[in-house]
């Protein structure tokens, strides 16, 4: 569970924008969407060995 505590005379809208933060980086919807979504064995391998090869191409190149 993401939390933010208010410091002492801090504005909501600060406060707030430290929560948006939080919740982006700790990838809540991320992971939400991920297991909403179905995607087949096969699509999720193709993607995996698309991902490899962009990753070689990266590395091979430098």
């Amino acid at each position: 569970m993401i939390g933010v505590t208010l410091q002492s005379n801090e504005n909501i809208d600060r406060a707030l924008r430290r929560f948006k933060k939080k919740y982006e980086r700790s990838g809540i919807l991320r992971e939400f969407k991920k297991r909403t979504a179905y995607t087949k064995p096969s699509i999720e391998k193709r993607l995996a060995r698309a991902k490899a090869a962009r990753r070689h191409r990266i590395f091979s190149t430098n």
